[in-house]
């Protein structure tokens, strides 16, 4: 007696649920938004070249672009290229950049990266995420910095800590990885804009949407698309709940 054949189970289509359309429609709120209140966004760290946005970003890792904007110019003045960065004197290189913290660490990764870059790419920082990484000190968070502000290429969001506070109060993302949060920042908002929303949050994290006591009033985004909205700076002061995104 012949077996009946068994019919193919067809695996149900995947759909979307109303929570995610919903962030997909506060994500594109709040990119309108900021679009909006910040017409041009620019990289804070001061440079005029890719290989002085490497070392000004390697330089910024637990510093503030404040104080990596003062110390680079003699850095610069000094070692104006990869080539000369890459035969300084390291006990001179770390004196150079022993303000911005961490300053064994990243004069390892300045010599390293310029070593490199001229052993390897004749002296040009490269242009591609995989040459990027094979540089010392350079992580993708920085990779994405240097690619999207400096050769215009758009292959990832910047996760900055603001970029990470704003993230979670928008009701974005769920994680505290960085990756995590950049691949549900890549999947809300169009890859043209990737770079200039990282300004954009980094902008509004600094002057308005600030760690400790942000201020609510006086912000664009408001309570129909921020779920963390709450103007009352006292309320900041003590554990607040998030709305569920």
């Amino acid at each position: 007696m012949k077996k009946k054949a068994q019919a193919k189970k067809i695996p149900a289509k995947k759909t979307r649920s109303k929570r995610e359309y919903a962030r997909r429609d506060r994500a594109a709120a709040i990119l309108a938004r900021l679009k909006q209140e910040y017409p041009e966004p620019r990289c804070a760290l001061n440079h005029r070249s890719a290989y002085e946005l490497m070392v000004a970003t390697i330089l910024s890792a637990q510093s503030t672009d404040v104080r990596v904007n003062i110390v680079t110019p003699d850095v610069f003045r000094r070692f104006p290229d990869p080539g000369s960065m890459a035969n300084a004197d390291e006990a001179e290189l770390k004196h150079l950049v022993h303000s911005t913290g961490f300053f064994n660490n990243k004069t390892k990764s300045l010599l390293g990266a310029t070593n490199r870059i001229v052993k390897t790419y004749e002296g040009k920082v490269p242009e591609t995420m995989e040459d990027l990484l094979t540089l010392p000190g350079i992580a993708r968070k920085t990779a994405n910095v240097i690619l999207g502000t400096w050769f215009r290429k758009n292959e990832g969001v910047v996760v900055d800590t603001h970029v990470h506070r704003l993230s979670h109060r928008l009701g974005l993302t769920k994680y505290d990885d960085p990756v995590k949060i950049e691949q549900d920042l890549m999947k809300l908002f169009p890859r043209e804009e990737w770079t200039n929303l990282s300004h954009r949050l980094i902008q509004h994290g600094r002057q308005v949407c600030i760690a400790r006591l942000p201020r609510c009033a006086v912000c664009v985004l408001g309570p129909d698309v921020c779920p963390s909205y709450e103007p009352d700076p006292e309320k900041w002061k003590k554990p607040i709940k998030r709305k569920k995104s």
